[in-house]
Order: C-alpha cells, then sequence, then structure tokens
C-alpha cells in the first residue's frame, strides 16, 4: 500500500471534494423519507435502510382540500372482504384502499356521499319570521279552537242534560260526561299515531286532514238528538279530528324559528288561553240562547276556518315519505318496512328508568285532572241557585292558565335539569288540594279563587312538561316520549268526568266526587317527587362504573383515526 493511498484513508486526512459530494449525494439518496402528500407519483428507494425504516419514515398524509373541512369516518367493506374505513372530506368520499405491498398503494376515487342522519337539520337555518308569522296564527288558531271548545264543555254538558228527552234519568251525569270525556281523550289517546303520521306525511297534510275531520264532527252533532250518535260524531270524530290538527302545531314553529322559538310559542300560548277566556263568553251569552244544534254548528265553523289555515303549514324540512333515500336498498317490501316502524315506535324511551316513573305518576294525577272542566258548571248552578255568572269559573281558569303558561315557562328556564318536576309535584299536589276546596266553598266567590289557583296549577303542568321530557331522553327521543306520555294519560282523563258523573248520580252531589278527584293529583306528585332523586342516584351509578371502566380499559386517545396515524402504512389516501 502506498503512502498516498494510506493517508487518504487516515483519520483526519482531506478527502476529494468531488468524491465527498457524489457519497453525500449518495446518503441523501438512501436517507430520504418516503412522501405521501399530493404525488400521483411515489419513488421507491430500494436498500435496506428503506426496508428497515419505512414504518418509521412514512409520514402521515395531510389532505389540504380548502379550509376547516368536515370529516366523518364510516366503516366499508374493503376488497378481500376486508373493513375498511371511508372519511367524508369537504362533502367528498376518499376510501383507503389496501393493497398487498406496503410500497405500492392505489389511487382512491371521490364520490358524492350519502349525507348523514341529522346532516340536513344541522345545516338549517329557519327564515325567523317573514311567512312564519302566518304560520304562528294559524297554529295559534288551531290551538285556541280546540282547547277553547274543550275547557268550555262545562256550558256545552249543561246543554246536553237540558236537551236529554229524559231528564228523570238517574244516570244522565254519567251518560253525559261521556261525551266531552271521549274528546278529549281521544285528543292524547292519538298522539303516538299522529307523530308517526307527522313524521312520514308531514305537518300539512295531516293538519288539514285532521281539521276537516274535526268539523265533520262538530257539524255532524248538531243534527243528532241521541247521546249514543254523539259518542261517535263529538267524543270520536271530533276527537280524533283534533289530535291530527292540534300536534302539527307543536312541530311546524320549529321549521320557521329558532332564535324567536320561546316568542312563536308564548304567542300561541297566549292565544289558546285568550280563546278559552272568551268562548264561555260567547257560548252563555250569544251562541247558548240559540239552541244546542245552532251551537254546535257555529263551533263547526271555527274548525272550517283552521282547515283553510293549516294550509299555511307548508314544512321546509323533507318528510320521512319524501325523503330521496327513503326506499333505497334491496329486500321486500317488509324488510325496508321493519326498520322503519321501528324508528317511528321507539320504544328505548321506556328503558329509561326515570321516564317510566314519570310516566306513571303523572297518567295517575290526571285521573282527576278534568273533573273540575266538565262539572264544575252543575256543581254550581245546584249549590248556588240564584247566581247566574257561573261561566265566569271558566274565564277564571282560562285567564290564569295563560298567566301561568308565561309565568311558570320563565321560571322553567332557570331551573337546572330535573328539578323542574319539583314544579309539576308543587302544581299536582296544589290542584289536587284546590279540587278538595270546591265543597268547602261556601260562596261563590270562594270558587272563583280556587279557579284561579286551578288555572295557574295547568298552566305550569302543561308548560314545564315538554322541558322535563328533553331531560329525562334527550332531544332525539322527546317527541316520542310527549307522544307516548299522552296516549297513557288519555286512559285516566276519559275516566275522570264520567267516575265523578256516576258519584253525582248515586250520591245525589258532587262532594265526594271533589273530593276524590283531588286524590290522584295529590298520590302522582308524590311519585313525581322521586324522580330527581332515582335520576342523582342513576347518575352516580354511572359515575362509579365509567370509573371502573376507565381503569380497566387502555387509553383511547390515540386511536381515534387509526388509520392516518404516522407510521401506518397499509393504507394510503389521495384527494
Amino acid at each position: 500500500m502506498s503512502t498516498g493511498e494510506s493517508d487518504s484513508n487516515a483519520p483526519g486526512s482531506v478527502a476529494d471534494p468531488s468524491e465527498n459530494e457524489k457519497m453525500d449525494k449518495s446518503t441523501v439518496g438512501e436517507a430520504e423519507p418516503h412522501e405521501t402528500q399530493n404525488k400521483d407519483e411515489k419513488e421507491h428507494v430500494d436498500g435496506g435502510r428503506q426496508q428497515q425504516q419505512h414504518r418509521d419514515d412514512v409520514e402521515r398524509p395531510e389532505i389540504t382540500q380548502g379550509p376547516q373541512l368536515d370529516t366523518e369516518k364510516y366503516n366499508v367493506q374493503g376488497p378481500g372482504g376486508n373493513k375498511k374505513d371511508v372519511s367524508t372530506i369537504g362533502g367528498k368520499t376518499a376510501q383507503l384502499i389496501e393493497t398487498s405491498s406496503p410500497e405500492k398503494f392505489s389511487t382512491a376515487t371521490l364520490s358524492e356521499p350519502e349525507p348523514p342522519p341529522g346532516g340536513p337539520m344541522a345545516r338549517f337555518e329557519p327564515p325567523e319570521g317573514g311567512f312564519g308569522w302566518l304560520v304562528v296564527f294559524a297554529a295559534t288558531w288551531c290551538n285556541g279552537s280546540i282547547f277553547g271548545i274543550q275547557n268550555s264543555f262545562g256550558i256545552l254538558h249543561v246543554m246536553l242534560v237540558e236537551d236529554y228527552p229524559n231528564p228523570n234519568d238517574e244516570t244522565l251525569q254519567f251518560k253525559a260526561a261521556w261525551v266531552g270525556a271521549l274528546a278529549m281523550g281521544m285528543i292524547f289517546f292519538c298522539s303516538p299515531a299522529v307523530s308517526v303520521f307527522t313524521d312520514h306525511f308531514g305537518c300539512r297534510k295531516i293538519a288539514v286532514g285532521g281539521a276537516f275531520v274535526a268539523f265533520i264532527g262538530l257539524l255532524t252533532t248538531s243534527f243528532t238528538n241521541s247521546l249514543g250518535l254523539r259518542y261517535f260524531t263529538y267524543g270520536i270524530l271530533f276527537g280524533c279530528g283534533s289530535s291530527f290538527a292540534f300536534q302539527p302545531t307543536l312541530v311546524i314553529l320549529g321549521h320557521y324559528f329558532r332564535r324567536r322559538l320561546g316568542l312563536a310559542n308564548g304567542v300561541v300560548t297566549a292565544g289558546s288561553s285568550v280563546f278559552s277566556m272568551a268562548l264561555p263568553l260567547l257560548l252563555k251569552k250569544v251562541v247558548g240562547p240559540l239552541g244546542l244544534s245552532y251551537t254546535f254548528q257555529i263551533l263547526s265553523a271555527f274548525m272550517l276556518v283552521q282547515t283553510f289555515l293549516a294550509l299555511t303549514f307548508q314544512p321546509l324540512l323533507p318528510t320521512a315519505h319524501s325523503s330521496p333515500h327513503a326506499d333505497r336498498g334491496g329486500g321486500s317490501s317488509w324488510q325496508r318496512g321493519l326498520p322503519q316502524m321501528r324508528k317511528f315506535f321507539n320504544l328505548r324511551v321506556f328503558r329509561v328508568t326515570t321516564y317510566r316513573v314519570w310516566a306513571f305518576g303523572v297518567a295517575t294525577a290526571v285521573l282527576g285532572y278534568f273533573v273540575p272542566y266538565i262539572h264544575l258548571m252543575n256543581y254550581v248552578m245546584e249549590e248556588f241557585k240564584e247566581t247566574e255568572k257561573e261561566w265566569i269559573l271558566l274565564v277564571c281558569i282560562g285567564a290564569s292558565s295563560g298567566v301561568g303558561r308565561l309565568a311558570f315557562g320563565k321560571i322553567g328556564d332557570l331551573i337546572p335539569g330535573v328539578k323542574k318536576i319539583y314544579m309539576q309535584v308543587a302544581s299536582f299536589l296544589l290542584l289536587g288540594l284546590m279540587s278538595m276546596m270546591i265543597p268547602q266553598c261556601r260562596v261563590f266567590e270562594g270558587v272563583v279563587v280556587v279557579c284561579l289557583f286551578l288555572g295557574l296549577c295547568d298552566g305550569c303542568f302543561i308548560t314545564i312538561m315538554a322541558p322535563i321530557a328533553f331531560e329525562l331522553v334527550g332531544p332525539l327521543q322527546a317527541s316520542q316520549a310527549i307522544g307516548y306520555l299522552l296516549g297513557l294519560m288519555a286512559i285516566p282523563m276519559t275516566a275522570g268526568p264520567p267516575i265523578a258523573g256516576i258519584l253525582h248520580d248515586y250520591i245525589g252531589n258532587y262532594h265526594v266526587a271533589f273530593y276524590l278527584a283531588g286524590v290522584p293529583p295529590i298520590i302522582g306528585g308524590t311519585v313525581l317527587f322521586f324522580v330527581p332523586l332515582i335520576h342523582r342516584w342513576n347518575q352516580r351509578c354511572q359515575q362509579q362504573e365509567d370509573h371502573c371502566n376507565n381503569k380497566m380499559l387502555p387509553s383511547e386517545n390515540n386511536a381515534v383515526n387509526g388509520d392516518l396515524l404516522p407510521g401506518f402504512t397499509d393504507v394510503e389516501t389521495h384527494v
């Protein structure tokens, strides 16, 4: 070996610059990482170092398709039966395709994805007024007409008794009470079915059809003289039609308002109370002297007007029937329809213990709820024969109910969580006590004071019902939870007034009937008192269970989107 060769290889010796440049280029070429960001051509580097460091050097692909892209991940069936992830990026679908070699990748294609559930609603912005105020007026007329007639049935009940061909019938009060009780019961009994039809066909069709059926029911009632026929025409036809006309008004306001939804609901609620105050005066002073037949014909005009006003209930969101994805998928119609039936008839709300207890308590309380509305007029005419202003009692109930709905609605917004149920507890307890106080009143003015408290209790109970359902089952299941609750309320609410009527027929007065009518609200309020306690206990148990599970399971913070983590080379995304 020559001296020059030994010097060039010795430590600290100066090598040829050209040789060093070649060595640097070679080293850089071997150590360059594999890049996968926005390239259609890939450079493959052979050598042991690349094979060794391939998994560590692959950089995470970055997606730069515009700012703030919404990404959602779906699990689909990939090539070879393997499940791969599909991400929606900026409204497109990027599929991660698995290849057999870690160095060979396929380019994914972009396609329009199916909109995820709730997607349109998340992007939907209601107009917050304009045509929506006409919808508010139509909803106000609907609520006022239906519940104004129902709350004024005490006057109609007296007219039915006077019009009965056999006034000496010992069960006359019992028979006449069934007419109004059936109508009120059918409004609530049909609620679960109305929810399904409204979701499927839309608010306008259901509201128009329901108002027209209610109009036919009232009109045909005016041509009948038999209580048996009036059970069908007024109790069934008018009751069912009212249910189908009323419930879409709870939904359609959300299509036109979001920021002003509270104001819109307040206007509808206040308007309903105005009808409840005005109709008793109209029936007693104007319509009543014309006779029972003309009375029902004039009342039917209210529902005929509602038939045309309901045409304004144009939904701004697609229904299940009009959805472009409603009929997608193979299989028989039964196989496609079964998931839809499960979606519409969602019984999962009954798995919530607090909801079951709450529904049971409310259904128990309303057994005596409707008794004063039907029998109070007859009671006052029997106990205070000298008075001719018994209709004022219904006006007082309607007025104080409207005040209660506005006031307790605002108070309910200030009470957090399920503690709102304590407002219902107080309203039911006070309602039961006031019902028991009616026979104790020795002067007519005392009955007026009792009716004012009854209206406040009614306003509190009605206003706070929907917020409690949201707290117990969440917003996604609240609609059907309310529908099921109204359905459960139907049977006891229907049975209460006839039971009070038959007690009057056999005892000769309403004292026992009103005493017993106060018992169910007190029992129901006592049951509701335990709902927040059960809810708190369930939350504590759930927290303990989650704490134990967190100790046993590994952390998932680093596995949110595993296929796109650095170092994973089986899949690649190109946009």
